[in-house]
C-alpha cells in the first residue's frame, strides 16, 4: 500500500514539510502533529517516485522531486496567507531550493545534506558526490548502515520492522538505488551553487554527531545564505532529527522560530498597508 500525503488544517499560517531522499512523509509526521497543535496548517507531500517501490524510485528523478515540492507550495499557498518550508536530509536542499524560486516566509532544514560525510559513512560514499545519472548503466542497490540515522533504539528497532517488513512505503527501504543517489548529487550541486541567492530567515538543526551528513554541511549554508540565520547543535540525536531522542526540542524551537517570521511577516504588511494608505 503506497504511502500517501499528510495534511492537517490549522491557522493562515502553512508550513511545508519535505522528506528525504528514499523517505516518507512518515519521517515528519511526528513534526507535522507538534506543529499542528501549536495552531499551524501542515503538509508533509510524497515526493515523486518516493512511497511505492525501489523501481520507482530509481526511475525517478530528481527535477520530479522537486516538482512535487513546487506543486506542493503552490497548494500551500491556495491554502495560507504565508507558508514556511522545511525539509529533512536532502528535503532539506528542496526547501533550500523553493526559498530560492518562491517568496516564503521562513525556511527550517533539519539534518541538511549536501555529501554524505557522517562518521558511519563508508569511504566510498566521499565520492557519491561526483556521481551523475547518465553515469549509471546498472541497477546497483547502496545498503542503508547501522544505526540507520537514530540514536534511539526504541524508534530505530520500529523503523527497521517497517523496513524489513513485506509493505515498506512507511520506511522506505533498506537500499537505496545508485541512480537515486546520483541524482540527489546533482541536485545537492544545482543548489550548492545558488545559495547565495537565499534571503529568507533560515532555521537550522542539526546533529553534533551526524552518523550521514557531518555538520559541516550546515556551516556551508550559514555561510553562503544571505537571510537571517540561526543553528540549533543537537548533542544527542543522530541524522532523523524529526524522530530522534531531541524531537520534542524541535518542534519547540520550530515552533518559536515560525511565530517570530509570522509577527515579522505581520508587521511588514501592516507597514506596506499604512504606507498604502498615506498615499491613497
Amino acid at each position: 500500500m503506497a504511502i500517501q500525503n499528510y495534511y492537517k488544517k490549522g491557522s493562515s499560517t502553512g508550513v511545508l514539510l519535505i522528506h528525504g531522499c528514499g523517505g516518507t512523509p512518515v519521517e515528519l509526521q511526528y513534526v507535522a502533529n507538534g506543529l499542528h497543535d501549536k495552531g499551524f496548517t501542515v503538509y508533509c507531500p510524497k515526493l515523486s517516485g518516493h512511497g511505492t517501490s525501489d523501481e520507482d524510485l530509481q526511475n525517478s528523478n530528481w527535477k520530479e522531486w522537486y516538482q512535487s515540492a513546487c506543486e506542493a507550495y503552490e497548494f500551500m499557498t491556495s491554502k495560507c496567507d504565508r507558508v514556511i518550508v522545511g525539509g529533512l536530509s536532502a528535503g532539506a536542499l528542496i526547501a533550500l531550493m523553493l526559498a530560492r524560486d518562491y517568496p516564503v516566509t521562513g525556511a527550517i532544514l533539519f539534518a541538511p545534506c549536501f555529501k554524505l560525510n557522517g562518521w558511519a559513512m563508508p569511504s566510498y560514499s566521499r565520492i557519491l558526490q561526483f556521481v551523475r545519472p547518465w553515469m549509471i548503466h546498472l541497477n546497483i542497490m547502496i545498503p542503508e548502515r547501522m544505526p540507520y540515522g537514530l540514536k534511539d533504539d526504541r524508534v530505530r528497532n520500529m523503523v527497521l520492522n517497517n523496513m524489513t517488513s513485506e509493505d515498506q512505503s512507511k520506511s522506505g527501504s533498506l537500499y537505496t538505488p545508485l541512480r537515486t543517489i546520483a541524482n540527489f548529487s546533482q541536485m545537492s550541486h544545482q543548489i550548492r551553487n545558488d545559495l547565495e541567492l537565499i534571503n529568507t530567515p533560515t532555521l537550522i538543526f542539526h546533529p553534533r554527531n551526524d552518523d550521514i551528513a557531518d555538520i559541516s554541511n550546515s556551516y556551508e549554508i550559514i555561510s553562503a545564505i544571505n537571510g537571517d540565520t540561526e543553528l540549533v547543535v543537537l548533542d544527542d540525536s543522530y541524522h532523523i532529527i524529526t524522530l530522534d531522542k531531541q524531537k520534542r526540542l524541535v518542534v519547540e524551537k520550530s515552533a518559536d522560530f515560525i511565530c517570530n517570521v509570522e509577527m515579522i511577516s505581520e508587521m511588514k504588511k501592516r507597514k506596506v498597508n499604512n504606507v498604502r494608505q498615506i498615499f491613497s
